[in-house]
C-alpha cells in the first residue's frame, strides 16, 4: 500500500442500533476517503461481548446499505486486510502484546477485583483520584492469558498533538494511567485493539467523536511504545439535541437511523442533512447529491462547536429531494402507500400528493382523510351542497351548468379544467359554483381543490358525481 493513499475505516461495536451520530462518523469518513480517491474500510469492534446484540452487524450493514455508503475493504466483502472482525482478530493483538512484554512495557494485573476495588476506595477516601500506576508492581510476572494485561506508560510527560480539525491539544501527566491491553477473557480492550487494527490496515485518518480526545494521551503513549506513527486525527464536533443544550444520545431521544427509512425519508436527504452537522462546503448551496458532497469535502471545513439536530431543517430537506426526483421514482414511492388505488389516478394525483409532503410517510397520514374519495364515492349530505345563503336550487343550477361544461373539457391537462370552470364561476359568484361542485366530488368541505378532483377522477367520474348530486336535490326538493 502506497503511504500516500487516504485510508479511512468506521469501526462501530455491534451493541444496538445505528443513531446519526454513529452514521455522520462513517459519512464522513466515506466522504474523505472518496474526495481522495483512498479507501474506505468498515471494521466491527465486537469485542464486548457482555454489550452485543445479536443482529447488529447485519443492522449495521443494512443502514449503510440504505444511505449509499459503500466500502472498499469489510466484515461483509472481506480485502488483503482482514479479517475486519476484532473477534476474529486475536491473534495480532497476542502478537503485539508480547512485543510490549519483551520491551517492558506491558505487564499482567496481580491484583484481585476486590483488591482494586480497596485501592479505589482509598483514593476516594483521600479525595484524590485513583491512578493505577500509582500500585503498579516493582516485579512484573509473567503472563499466562488468565488475568488481564496492563500497558506501562513509558515515561510520564505532557503529550502536545495536533488535531485536524482542533488543532493543537495538550494534557498533562494526569491523563496517563497503565490501563488494560487485553481483558482476563482474551479479548482486547477498545485502547489497544484499534491501534492495532489501524496500524495493520494502513489507516492513516481516524474520524471521531470528542468523547475520545482524553483517552489521546494514553493512545500516544502507546503508539510510541511500538515505535509507531499515530494516524491523522480528526476529531468531528458533537451533534445536539433540540435546543443545543445536550449532546444527542441513544438515550436522549436519537433514533435508529432505519427509523426514518421506514418513516418515508429519502436516504439521499439523509446523507446531505447529516453532511451539514458540523460540516460547511463554502456556499449558499444547501441541497446536495452524495457525488457533490464527496467531490466538495474537505477536512478544514469541519466545525469545532456542536451541531444542532433540527429536524424540521430535515424535513425540509427531504421534501426538496423528493421534489428533485425523476417522476417515474415518485410514482414507485406513491404507490407502496396507494396500493389500492388504480394507476392512473396515482399518476394524475402525483403533483399534489408531492405538493403535500415531507415524506412518504406522510401519505399514510392525509390519505384517509384527503384522498380517500378518489377510490370510494362519497355520500354527500343534500343540506351540505349549498353555499352559505344560496338555497338548492341555486346548487343544482350551477352543477348542472358545470356539468355541460366538463363534457366539452379538454382533459389531458388540469389547467384546462380550470380554466373553464373558472370562467363559468368568475360571473355566478365562485363559492355557489365551487362549494357545490367540491362536496359533489369529494363529499367534503375542505379538500385539494375541485379541478384538481375533475382532473384526477377523470371526465366520466366527475359527471356521474355531478349528476348523482343534482339527483340526489331533485328527489328533495320533490319532496317539499
Amino acid at each position: 500500500m502506497s503511504t500516500s493513499q487516504v485510508v479511512t475505516r468506521f469501526a462501530p461495536s455491534p451493541t444496538g442500533f445505528m443513531h446519526v451520530g454513529g452514521v455522520r462518523t462513517a459519512l464522513y469518513a466515506w466522504a474523505f476517503a472518496r474526495k481522495n480517491n483512498g479507501t474506505f474500510i468498515l471494521r466491527i469492534e465486537d469485542t464486548d461481548k457482555k454489550r452485543e446484540v445479536a443482529g447488529s452487524i447485519e443492522h449495521i450493514i443494512a443502514s449503510l446499505h440504505w444511505l449509499g455508503i459503500q466500502w472498499d475493504e469489510g466484515v461483509d466483502i472481506g480485502g488483503k486486510n482482514g479479517p475486519y472482525k476484532q473477534s476474529d482478530r486475536l491473534a495480532s493483538y497476542s502478537k503485539y502484546a508480547h512485543i510490549l512484554i519483551e520491551k517492558g512495557y506491558a505487564y499482567p494485573d496481580p491484583y484481585s477485583e476486590e483488591e482494586l476495588a480497596e485501592f479505589r476506595r482509598q483514593a476516594e477516601e483521600q479525595k484524590r483520584p485513583f491512578l493505577y500506576r500509582e500500585h503498579r508492581p516493582t516485579v512484573f510476572g509473567e503472563w499466562d492469558g488468565t488475568k488481564s494485561l496492563r500497558f506501562k506508560i513509558p515515561e510520564l510527560k505532557n503529550h502536545i498533538w495536533n488535531d485536524a480539525v482542533r488543532g493543537e491539544l495538550t494534557a498533562g501527566i494526569d491523563a496517563l494511567d497503565d490501563f488494560i491491553l487485553i481483558k482476563s477473557d482474551g479479548y482486547p480492550t477498545y485502547n489497544f485493539a484499534h491501534i492495532i487494527d489501524d496500524l495493520e490496515m494502513g489507516v492513516t485518518h481516524i474520524m471521531r467523536a470528542d468523547e475520545f480526545i482524553a483517552s489521546t494521551p494514553k493512545f500516544l503513549s502507546l503508539y510510541e511504545a511500538l515505535e509507531i506513527t499515530p494516524p491523522v486525527l480528526v476529531t468531528l464536533p458533537p451533534i445536539l439535541g433540540e435546543g443545543g443544550n445536550k449532546k444527542l444520545g441513544k438515550r436522549d431521544g436519537a433514533k435508529d437511523i432505519l427509523e426514518y427509512r421506514n418513516e418515508g425519508y429519502l436516504p439521499e436527504a439523509m446523507v446531505n442533512f447529516l453532511s451539514l452537522l458540523g460540516w460547511n462546503p463554502g456556499g449558499e448551496k444547501e441541497i446536495m447529491t452524495k457525488e457533490e458532497i464527496c467531490q466538495l469535502f474537505s477536512l478544514d471545513r469541519i466545525h469545532k462547536g456542536g451541531a444542532m439536530f433540527n429536524e424540521e431543517k430535515l424535513l425540509w430537506m427531504n421534501k426538496e429531494h423528493i421534489r428533485l426526483q425523476p417522476k417515474e421514482l415518485q410514482l414507485s414511492f406513491v404507490k407502496k402507500y396507494l396500493q389500492t388505488y388504480d394507476d392512473a389516478i396515482v399518476e394524475r394525483l402525483l403533483p399534489t400528493i408531492i405538493d403535500r409532503i415531507s415524506t412518504y410517510g406522510d401519505i399514510v397520514t392525509i390519505e384517509p382523510a384527503e384522498f380517500r374519495f378518489f377510490i370510494e364515492r362519497p355520500i354527500v349530505s343534500v343540506e351540505n351542497l349549498k353555499w352559505k345563503n344560496s338555497d338548492l336550487q341555486d346548487a343544482l343550477t350551477h352543477l348542472q351548468s358545470v356539468l355541460d361544461i366538463i363534457q366539452s373539457a379538454d382533459f389531458s391537462a388540469m389547467d384546462s379544467i380550470k380554466q373553464a370552470i373558472m370562467t363559468y364561476a368568475e360571473s355566478h359568484g365562485k363559492g355557489n359554483v365551487l362549494w357545490p361542485l367540491r362536496m359533489a366530488l369529494s363529499g367534503q368541505e375542505k379538500s385539494v381543490d375541485p379541478f384538481t378532483i375533475c382532473y384526477v377522477l377523470g371526465r366520466d367520474e366527475s359527471s356521474m358525481r355531478i349528476q348523482n348530486a343534482c339527483t340526489s336535490i331533485r328527489s328533495i326538493s320533490s319532496t317539499q
